[in-house]
């Protein structure tokens, strides 16, 4: 007699499970080298990007920094010729001052004497100073003409902006240079999954995670522009 349907679900729902269904699933092997492989591929993305963005941040640096440069000395070449011009009217009304002295006409030479320009004047009195020594006024360090000292802050300038975009170039070429450290990354990275045997992938992706280390140490070095 067959036993009754309650009695029959209880004993099979009581059942012991088959040994297939308890084994917990297994992961296929290689599997935790291809999360490694990942990781690796997806940081070394990043930071290929992160130095192509800042190769190009200062390599915009640079280039502001040699138009500076050039306005600098496009300035320091301005000042210089109004420097040389009041050198060339102090010149002018100086000979006609020492040509009265050389006559013994005093009365132009004081007329000329009067309209000496206030930097000329300055210059002149500290070679009376000086009991006239044969330089001349002109070779006086307090002759300062006007836009002698503009033009030669600008042309410091233009120094210092020059040597900044300089100094910004390496860097873009150092970022550069970087994301080829990186693509040897790429390179092991990818080539790690390809090969035949399991310890020679391993041994590729020691390699790559090597120049991955190396090179987020280098790039650790380097200043950063935003």
């Amino acid at each position: 007699m067959p036993p009754p349907a309650e009695e029959s679900d209880v004993s099979t729902a009581d059942a012991p499970k088959s040994s297939a269904e308890e084994a917990p699933e297994k992961r296929p092997p290689g599997h935790v080298r291809e999360t490694i492989v990942i990781i690796v591929l997806s940081i070394t993305a990043v930071l290929t990007a992160w130095c192509g963005f800042e190769s190009s941040k200062w390599s915009g640096e640079m280039s502001i920094a040699f138009s500076q440069a050039s306005s600098a000395r496009i300035e320091a070449a301005r000042q210089d010729g109004i420097a040389n011009a009041a050198r060339q009217a102090d010149l002018s009304i100086w000979s006609v001052y020492i040509q009265a002295r050389a006559q013994g006409d005093t009365t132009l030479a004081t007329y000329v004497e009067r309209r000496f320009t206030p930097h000329f004047e300055v210059a002149y009195r500290a070679w009376i100073a000086e009991r006239e020594p044969t330089l001349g006024p002109f070779g006086m360090k307090e002759y300062v003409p006007p836009g002698t000292t503009e033009a030669a802050a600008a042309d410091q300038r233009a120094d210092s902006r020059f040597a900044d975009a300089l100094r910004n170039n390496q860097r873009a070429d150092n970022y550069t240079i970087l994301t080829v450290l990186f693509a040897l990354v790429l390179f092991f990275a990818a080539a790690s999954t390809r090969l035949g045997g399991p310890r020679a992938q391993w041994i590729v992706l020691g390699a790559a995670i090597t120049f991955l280390v190396i090179a987020i140490v280098i790039l650790a070095t380097f200043p950063i522009e935003f």
